[in-house]
């Protein structure tokens, strides 16, 4: 009797080990099932708090998309999607296989990225959502005025004041003024320069840039990036003109704040000639609204002599240094070689 309740004893032990085994099998399968459904095989992205994807490009991540750029996206673990070069079309928008239309313009690759996911999670849990800039086309920047290549530039990635005008081909030194001008739509902000102000319409932030601080680095701080659709104009600098018996005639260029003499002009020119007749000397003044210039007597020996004050000169003057040929046709040709061109400008 002993010996039968002993085997019964044995076998049910048996019984309950094999059952065991087996049942902590079948949980441990069950949850590596529950773990790793197929709908989950894709790599999860990099979420923040609020559990939207954070797509972190390497390139052109502050970049703002628009009509005519094209753009790649890369959708771990969907082919339908990944890696197909897209434009942008006109409208600002792009088509791609399961989401359909998504207006895209105005907006960075990360929203892209991130509006994409946001999609796709109907199809694929956390879906790992890549977008790169393969082709800029918008985002112009126009850099007019004294550039050695005038005319719109097309900004890929980030772009300094410096780098502008670099692509411009550099600022024309001979013909420039003493500072250039920013323009800037305030849907980009305000410039970030202290003299920065808004247009009377309150829709453009102006601001001036020191075209020498600016070269020779010296103040750093003025190298602002650039936003799409900045102006950046080069004004050419004001004129005067010194024409006559003297040893190097033409125009010189001055800067804003520079103030220019009779004596500081005769002196650019290289002084006068020994044919010239120094007493006999005219500043021509433009005069608005007349139809020719006013002429003023100018006694350079009496001012070289220091007997009469010196003159100070304005933008556009010119003055004339004769000598034996008679005063009315040299005002003639003088009058004829600025309308002409025919003058060279040189910087003092």
């Amino acid at each position: 009797m002993d010996y039968r309740v002993t085997i019964r004893r044995v076998v049910i032990a048996c019984l309950a080990l094999v059952l065991g085994g087996f049942v902590s099998r079948a949980q441990q399968a069950s949850g590596q099932a529950v773990a790793n459904p197929m709908v989950s095989t894709t790599t999860k992205p990099n979420l923040t708090n609020d559990g939207v994807a954070k797509n972190k490009p390497q390139i052109g991540s502050g970049y703002i998309l628009g009509p005519g750029d094209q753009i790649t996206i890369h959708v771990v673990s969907l082919e339908e999607i990944s890696d197909k070069p897209i434009s942008i079309d006109l409208s600002g928008s792009i088509h791609l296989p399961m989401v359909g239309q998504i207006p895209v313009s105005g907006l960075t690759i990360e929203q892209v990225g991130s509006e994409i996911a946001k999609r796709l999670e109907t199809y694929v849990k956390h879906p790992d959502v890549s977008v790169t800039i393969t082709e800029f086309r918008s985002q112009p920047v126009s850099v007019i005025g004294a550039v050695k290549n005038p005319g719109v530039q097309q900004v890929q990635g980030r772009k300094t004041l410096l780098e502008m005008l670099s692509l411009a081909g550099g600022v024309d030194t001979i013909t420039a003024g003493s500072s250039l001008k920013i323009i800037r739509r305030l849907e980009w902000g305000p410039i970030p320069l202290p003299n920065a102000k808004n247009d009377p319409t309150n829709q453009f932030s102006i601001a001036q840039v020191n075209i020498k601080s600016l070269l020779e680095a010296s103040k750093p701080e003025e190298n602002i990036p650039v936003q799409p659709y900045d102006v950046i104009s080069v004004p050419r600098g004001e004129t005067i003109y010194v024409i006559g018996e003297v040893l190097k005639p033409g125009g010189f260029v001055l800067n804003d704040a520079e103030q220019v003499t009779v004596l500081q002009a005769l002196s650019m020119a290289g002084g006068a000639d020994k044919m010239a007749q120094p007493q006999h000397a005219r500043l021509l003044r433009r005069v608005p609204g007349a139809a020719s210039r006013t002429e003023i007597p100018i006694k350079l020996n009496e001012i070289l002599d220091g007997k009469t004050a010196d003159v100070r000169m304005q933008a556009e003057d010119i003055l004339f240094v004769p000598n034996s040929v008679p005063k009315r046709a040299a005002v003639r040709a003088i009058e004829t070689a600025i309308q002409l061109g025919g003058l060279a400008v040189l910087r003092p």
